[in-house]
């Protein structure tokens, strides 16, 4: 049975992923940083749907545990041929003279830090140079990596663009190593996040739909569907690609 790890998998677009990919015979290891009720949710249902899932917790930013959960998945799952850089935190509301930097901080650590360390260990897994069998990294970015996120959330649209350059570059890396890197970067997404941040801002999804061509919000299932397209088989030449899934927000 293939394995997949997800980060950041206890809710949203992560556990959508995780539950679609159990559909298509993948074990998932569902990493979650604090909620574990929901973690645990998730990988019931799979389970209940005949699937394979264990919960692991792990903050993504930090090394040490990210080596622990990996170490984990080996021996509960076997050898990791998928990893879904999910994970990430929203930084400071507002300007950037009015950030606060202890947020940002820890923005950068989770969105751009973790998706490295996760990676790290991937590879050594996966990586033909390193005796792996391939396989596959998908990187969740977002549109705020295009539009920039200005007067709101500079500093986690920052951490979206280098993901994308990470994406790129870790791509041309490892193409000889049998590892296929892509990337996605979903518009106004309906998650339980999205909609927490509509409570503050309700002006947001209004401002949102009327520059998506496509005329409203997308849904978890359209970024999951994406994700395991590009783990697949079809998309086997595929590497280096950054998708936007953003109704045509911010497609050039």
């Amino acid at each position: 049975m293939r394995v997949i790890v997800v980060t950041g998998a206890s809710r949203g677009i992560g556990a959508e992923i995780c539950r679609m990919a159990a559909r298509d015979g993948w074990a998932c290891c569902v990493n979650y940083a604090k909620d574990e009720n929901g973690a645990r949710a998730v990988a019931a249902q799979i389970g209940d749907a005949g699937g394979t899932a264990i919960t692991v917790q792990a903050d993504i930013a930090d090394e040490r545990q990210v080596a622990a959960m990996f170490a984990q998945v080996d021996a509960e799952l076997g050898p990791v041929e998928a990893l879904v850089n999910n994970a990430g935190a929203m930084g400071s509301e507002g300007r950037v003279e009015d950030l606060d930097s202890a947020r940002t901080r820890r923005l950068f650590e989770v969105n751009l830090l973790g998706p490295f360390l996760c990676s790290k260990e991937a590879l050594n897994r996966m990586s033909t140079r390193k005796g792996g069998a391939g396989g596959g990294i998908v990187n969740i970015s977002s549109a705020a990596a295009k539009h920039g996120g200005g007067g709101s959330y500079v500093d986690y649209a920052a951490s979206k663009g280098g993901l994308d350059t990470f994406t790129v570059g870790l791509a041309r890396e490892q193409a000889d190593a049998g590892v296929r890197v892509n990337c996605i970067r979903p518009g106004a997404i309906l998650t339980e996040i999205s909609k927490q941040w509509m409570e503050t801002h309700p002006e947001w999804l209004d401002s949102v739909v009327a520059r998506t061509p496509l005329g409203h919000p997308g849904e978890e299932a359209d970024i999951a569907n994406a994700t395991l397209w590009l783990l697949s088989d079809a998309a086997k030449y595929v590497t280096g690609a950054i998708l936007d899934v953003s109704g045509g927000w911010v497609s050039p």
